[in-house]
C-alpha cells in the first residue's frame, strides 16, 4: 500500500508549497523509493488552460496533454519524471465528475452532499494518483482557512483513518516574518495557522519555516513546542540562490530523518553527488552568455517558467550563467529590434496567444536572421519565422498566420478543422471552437531531417518526442516556395510540418513544440541545450 506525504500551506501563499513537495519527492526518489506527485487545486475552474498568464503563470501541459497547474513542471524538473494528468486535479473536475454522476444515476437517488459525496471523490482520485508508488507527496494549493480548500482537507483528514492507507505525513509550510522595528522574529502567525488545522482535525508533524533570516535554537525550540512537533521536525526555509539548491538544504537538516521514522521507511540516504555538483554550477559558473528573450507576459515572469528554468538547466550543464536580457515585443514595435536586442548573444522568440506584440516578434526574427545570430523560435516563436520568411524573403505582402487575420493573402499558419488528437480520436475545430480543450496537447513524434541542426541536437535521433500546446499549423501549401528560397524543413510529425530551419545562417530554429516542458535539472532539453551552446560560442 502506499504511503502518504500531505503539504498544507499557512499564512499566507506563494511560500513555496510546490518547491517544498518536489525537494521532499527528489530526496525520497534519491533514496530509492518510487515517489509519485499531486497537485491539488481548490479553484473551480476545471483546468488552468483557458486562464490568463498574467494571473496565474504558465499552464504546464504533461505527456498525455493535460493543461495543468506550473507546479507539476517542478515536480518533472526536480524528479526527472513524467507525470500524467492524474498528477493535478481541481474543485472544478471534482464537482464535474459528482454532478455527471449524479445526472446518470450513479448515486441512485442519493442526496448529493459534500460529506460523503464530494470528499470521496477527492480521496477516490488521490488514491488513483498514488497507485503503483511507494510514497505519494500530495500540495495542496491555497491556504488554510481558505473556504474552497476544506473538502479538501476533509478528505486528507479521512485518509489518516483508511484501511487502503499505509500512513501519513503531515508538513505545513508557514511564514516566520521579521518584525525590523521590533527586530524579531515572531512565531504568532505560525502557531495560529496550525491551530486552525488543528480546528479541522489535522496536527502536522513537521514545520517548514519560511524565513529570510537563520532561526535561532531558542526560537527553532519555541516554535516546536508551540507547534507540538518535535525539535528536529522544524526545518529552515531560507531565500536561497537558487530553488535546486532547496533539497540539499532540506538534507543538511535531516529531515528525512522525522518522516523515516513515522513512515516506517528504514534508514534513509539519498545519493545527491551529481545535484549538487550542478547546483554549484548554477550558483558560481565559470561562463557567461546573453539570451535575448521576446515575449508578451513580462509582467509575471511566471508565465515563461518552464522556459526560463530550462535555460537554467542548460547553463549548469555548459558550467554557464544563461543571462536573460528580457525584452517585450511591444517595446520592439515603438523602438525596433536593434535598439533591445543589440547586447543580446542570441534570440529567443516564446509561444503565446493572441495578436498582442505579434509585430514585434516578428522584428526580432527578422534581427536575429539577417544578422546571423542565432535563434530559437518555440510555438508561435516557430510560426512567425515563416511568417517573416515570406513577407521578407518571398515577397509576399500581407503573409500572416489566420490567428490574426483571416482575410490575409497568403495563410502561413492555418487552422485544421478535422485532427487527430493525442489519444487518436477525431477533433473538430473551428475559429469559433471553445478553447478549452481545442488544443494539440501533448507528447508526438517527430521525425526529423538527416544533416539538421534538431537531429544533430538529438544526438542523431531520427524520431524525437515533445510535448505540444497550440491551435494552428504551419500550412504545408507553401513548404516548397519556402524551401526553395532557404527555410527547409527538418521535422514532421505524421505530415504536420514540426521544425523549420534556415539553410545559410549559422544557427536558426524554429519549433512546434515546447522543448522546455521535457527540459530538467539532470537532463536537460536537447534543442535548448544546443541554442545555449550556439549563444555561447557567440564572439
Amino acid at each position: 500500500m502506499t504511503k502518504y506525504i500531505f503539504v498544507t500551506g499557512g499564512v499566507l501563499s506563494s511560500l513555496g508549497k510546490g518547491i517544498t513537495a518536489a525537494s521532499v519527492g527528489t530526496l525520497l526518489k534519491h533514496s530509492g523509493k518510487k515517489v509519485g506527485m499531486l497537485k491539488i487545486d481548490p479553484y473551480i475552474n476545471v483546468d488552468p488552460g483557458t486562464m490568463s498568464p498574467l494571473e496565474h503563470g504558465e499552464v504546464f501541459v504533461t505527456k498525455d496533454g493535460a493543461e495543468t497547474d506550473l507546479d507539476i513542471g517542478n515536480y518533472e524538473r526536480f524528479l526527472d519524471t513524467s507525470y500524467l494528468k492524474s498528477s493535478n486535479f481541481t474543485t472544478g473536475q471534482v464537482y464535474s465528475s459528482v454532478i455527471e454522476r449524479e445526472r446518470a444515476g450513479g448515486y441512485l437517488g442519493q442526496t448529493i452532499q459534500v460529506i460523503p459525496h464530494i470528499v470521496g471523490e477527492i480521496v477516490s482520485r488521490i488514491k488513483l494518483a498514488g497507485e503503483g508508488h511507494d510514497i505519494l507527496v500530495v500540495e495542496l494549493g491555497g491556504t488554510v482557512g481558505d473556504i474552497e480548500g476544506l473538502p479538501f482537507m476533509e478528505a486528507i483528514r479521512q485518509m489518516k483513518h483508511d484501511d487502503e492507507v499505509a500512513g501519513t505525513f503531515f508538513i505545513h509550510v508557514t511564514l516566520i516574518p521579521y518584525i525590523k522595528a521590533a527586530g524579531e522574529m515572531k512565531s504568532k502567525p505560525t502557531q495560529h495557522s496550525v491551530q486552525e488545522l488543528r480546528r479541522i482535525g489535522i496536527t502536522p508533524q513537521m514545520i517548514i519555516a519560511r524565513s529570510e533570516r537563520a532561526l535561532p535554537k531558542t526560537f527553532k525550540k519555541k516554535l516546536a513546542m508551540s507547534c507540538d512537533v518535535p525539535n528536529d521536525s522544524v526545518i529552515e526555509a531560507l531565500d536561497a540562490a537558487t530553488i535546486y539548491d532547496i533539497p540539499v538544504t532540506f538534507l543538511r537538516q535531516n529531515i528525512l530523518k522525522p518522516i523515516a521514522k513515522e513512515l516506517d521507511l528504514g534508514e534513509l540516504d539519498p545519493d545527491m553527488e551529481e545535484w549538487d555538483s550542478l547546483v554549484k554550477k548554477i550558483v558560481q559558473p565559470k561562463n557567461k552568455t546573453v539570451v535575448g528573450f521576446v515575449g508578451k507576459y513580462l509582467e509575471l515572469k511566471e508565465a515563461y517558467k518552464s522556459l526560463t528554468e530550462s535555460l537554467i538547466h542548460c547553463g549548469a550543464h555548459l558550467d554557464t550563467r544563461v543571462e536573460i536580457c528580457w525584452v517585450d515585443s511591444e517595446q520592439i514595435e515603438e523602438r525596433g529590434a536593434e535598439a533591445l536586442l543589440a547586447d543580446c548573444d542570441s534570440v529567443l522568440v516564446a509561444g503565446g496567444f493572441g495578436n498582442r506584440g505579434i509585430e514585434g516578434k516578428i522584428q526580432a526574427i527578422e534581427y536575429a536572421r539577417v544578422n546571423k545570430i542565432p535563434y530559437l523560435g518555440i510555438c508561435l516563436g516557430m510560426q512567425l519565422t515563416l511568417v517573416e520568411y515570406a513577407r521578407n524573403v518571398l515577397g509576399f505582402e500581407g503573409a500572416n498566420s489566420i490567428e490574426f487575420d483571416e482575410e490575409t493573402p497568403y495563410p502561413m499558419i492555418y487552422l485544421i478543422d478535422n485532427f487527430m488528437d493525442q489519444s487518436g480520436n477525431s477533433q473538430l475545430r473551428t475559429h469559433k471552437s471553445p478553447m478549452g480543450g481545442t488544443l494539440r496537447l501533448g507528447e508526438y513524434p517527430c521525425d526529423t531531417k538527416e544533416g539538421s541542426i534538431i537531429r544533430e541536437a538529438y544526438n542523431g535521433q531520427k524520431t524525437i518526442y515533445e510535448r505540444h500546446r497550440h491551435r494552428y499549423e504551419a500550412n504545408p501549401t507553401y513548404r516548397e516556395q519556402l524551401e526553395k528560397a532557404g527555410m527547409i524543413v527538418t521535422g514532421e510529425s505524421n505530415g504536420l510540418i514540426e521544425t523549420v530551419e534556415i539553410k545559410d545562417h549559422p544557427w536558426f530554429l524554429g519549433v512546434q513544440f515546447h522543448p522546455e516542458f521535457t527540459s530538467r535539472l539532470q537532463t536537460p532539453n536537447a534543442s535548448i541545450l544546443a541554442f545555449v551552446q550556439a549563444s555561447l560560442s557567440v564572439e
